[in-house]
């Protein structure tokens, strides 16, 4: 974000056009919100206030969107748009009121409203007298319109302080889910190697032992010992391949996300189309994560959706909008995945959440499903 003082005026047409458009709208939201809000509170007592009180509430938090909206399109400030209703996230009903009314967010909407209107009708009595009035237009308007812009990023504009410690403490959360998966994992492979590999070498210790003493007595079994435990050897090598091909794929190091993603695709009983464009060639973490994603997905996709095509694309975001590396899994199954605790999806939301990636599914009944994680390239 720029340095608000760096900012340049607005066009004169555009701040005319601000106030005049901008009045209406002040006095629509003011009335609507004072009268709403006043109503609620005033018959909270007997019940039927509450939902009138968050009627008002969800109401200005749909103004303070329209109100972003204009300084956005007009002003130039710079005033993302905030969600009317925070996502419910298995919260009660009136889990989510109580989060609505405690929300500063709301609050600071709120008093933007209440302030807007004086403000607004200073504005349009300017804008009406500069219409004829060229120097007033030229001079006066582009700054009273940057001043206002600056005031409605303060009071519209995110709270840099909750926003950052949301973010610390969803952070906090994934990593230490990652940190389980991770020991997960690890007692995964142990019990692999264990069960698997460890097994097969001993076999083959074992055989050549017994071969080694049968050399002299009846060398067409110690042939046969020797035999089995070189089976037993490859199979060990194959097995520790497998399992090495999990933590960190050879080709994925070797040749990078294209000619990794098409040899899933290509072992996908789903037919898949897979289209990669990432140059230049992101860091490892990021591969990974991105490598993993489509994997459990395509796993997921061939055992529960029904699906008869897949299509994956993984580009790299443009630098305006940040560096970041884009996975997106569309299949045209039968929809109704979701994000569970504990679940799949779930495991692999926190293993991009881990590099402050985020990941998102949509899938109505029906289909199709997108799964989609957005994985920055710094972090």
């Amino acid at each position: 974000m720029t340095d608000p003082s760096e900012r340049p005026l607005p066009h004169p047409a555009k701040a005319i056009l601000y106030f005049l458009g901008g009045f209406p709208l002040s006095l629509l939201t003011f009335v609507f919100t004072v009268v709403a809000i006043a109503v609620g509170v005033g018959t909270v007592i007997v019940w039927v206030g509450v939902p009138i009180l968050i009627g008002g509430v969800c109401a200005a938090r749909a103004f303070g969107n329209a109100h972003r909206a204009l300084a956005r399109g007009l002003l130039g400030a710079d005033l993302p748009a905030r969600p009317v209703r925070d996502p419910a996230d298995g919260r009660s009903l009136l889990r989510q009121w109580r989060d609505l009314l405690t929300d500063g967010r709301t609050w600071r909407d709120i008093l933007f409203i209440l302030m807007e209107l004086p403000l607004s009708v200073f504005g349009f009595g300017l804008a009406i007298a500069s219409i004829p009035l060229v120097p007033l237009a030229l001079f006066i308007m582009p700054r009273y319109a940057w001043l206002h812009a600056r005031l409605a990023e303060t009071m519209l504009g995110p709270d840099r302080t909750a926003d950052l410690t949301a973010r610390a403490e969803r952070l906090q959360a994934s990593r230490a889910r990652g940190v389980d998966a991770a020991e997960a994992e690890r007692r995964r492979i142990e019990r692999d190697l264990h069960d698997g590999a460890q097994q097969r070498l001993v076999a083959v210790a074992m055989g050549l032992g017994r071969a080694k003493g049968k050399l002299d007595a009846d060398p067409d079994l110690a042939r046969a010992l020797i035999d089995e435990a070189h089976a037993d050897a490859k199979l060990a090598v194959a097995e520790l391949r497998d399992l090495a091909r999990g933590i960190y794929p050879a080709v994925l190091g070797d040749r990078g996300l294209d000619a990794a993603l098409s040899s899933l695709a290509a072992k996908c009983p789903v037919p898949c189309e897979v289209t990669v464009r990432v140059d230049p060639r992101p860091p490892a973490a990021v591969e990974s994560t991105a490598y993993f994603i489509v994997g459990e997905s395509l796993t997921n996709i061939a055992k529960h959706s029904g699906a008869s095509a897949v299509t994956v694309k993984v580009w790299r975001a443009d630098r305006a909008s940040g560096d970041q590396v884009i996975v997106e899994i569309t299949d045209n199954g039968d929809g109704g995945a979701v994000l569970r605790p504990g679940g799949g999806l779930s495991g692999l939301a926190d293993r991009a959440a881990t590099i402050d990636g985020v990941m998102t599914v949509v899938s109505p009944i029906g289909g199709p499903t997108v799964i989609r994680a957005d994985l920055p390239c710094v972090w």
